[in-house]
């Protein structure tokens, strides 16, 4: 781990996470700890397992990473967050925030995964209907499902499927956010290969009123 060698509470803090992948590390850790060591690697597509077991020590060392074995059935080394560590989830929301507006039409050659559509959903998504009953949307990418629940006046997503869903969204990343957001309606995310299951009116939970539509979509199709 290289230093800038200057006296600056930035330069210190990236000596410690402004070194290639080190943030997308807490990001999987924030999103899916306690993690082992496949899935870490899983969710990090690109990343060489020696440069991984790398980081991993160097974050360890600098105390934003714990490792710890787990009892069977996993009986293998997990990895979590620090209570240090964690601090850094407001600077990985930010940054998400900042790149939301950049995740418009992914590149051939990105990578994806379902879980990482919990960042922009829980910063670009809110419940419109606090006082009405919890609804929940199960949204399945590739081999990755995500819940997304109302509660508290608040948008919950996390991993896993629901218990029992009020709507089922299954297709790609970038037309589920799409659709959650408002910036597609129903019938052009249809045509893109979206596939719906269940009572498509509880998306007016989360969705913006049809005059507040960015880009000019259309209201909500049902």
């Amino acid at each position: 781990m290289r230093s800038y060698k200057q006296f600056c509470a930035i330069a210190k803090a990236l000596d410690v996470i402004g070194d290639r992948w080190n943030l997308l590390i807490v990001r999987e850790l924030l999103l899916q700890q306690p993690c082992r060591y496949t899935d870490l690697h899983k969710g990090l597509p690109g990343i060489a397992t020696n440069l991984l077991a790398e980081r991993l020590r160097d974050l360890e060392r600098e105390g934003v990473v714990s490792r710890e074995e787990a009892p069977p059935p996993i009986a293998t080394a997990v990895f979590r967050l620090t209570p240090r560590g964690q601090e850094l989830k407001a600077i990985l929301l930010e940054l998400g925030r900042w790149g939301a507006p950049l995740m418009t039409e992914p590149d051939e050659q990105d990578a994806r995964r379902g879980h990482w559509l919990a960042v922009p959903i829980s910063l670009l998504v809110s419940d419109r209907t606090p006082d009405q009953p919890p609804v929940a949307i199960e949204l399945r990418t590739g081999e990755d499902v995500i819940t997304v629940e109302t509660g508290d006046g608040k948008v919950h997503p996390r991993l896993g499927a629901a218990e029992k869903p009020d709507l089922v969204l299954t297709g790609p990343p970038q037309l589920l956010v799409g659709v959650l957001t408002g910036q597609l309606n129903l019938t052009t995310a249809r045509a893109g290969g979206l596939q719906t299951q269940g009572n498509a009116k509880v998306l007016r939970r989360f969705r913006p009123e049809p005059a507040e539509l960015p880009g000019g979509a259309e209201p909500l199709d049902e």
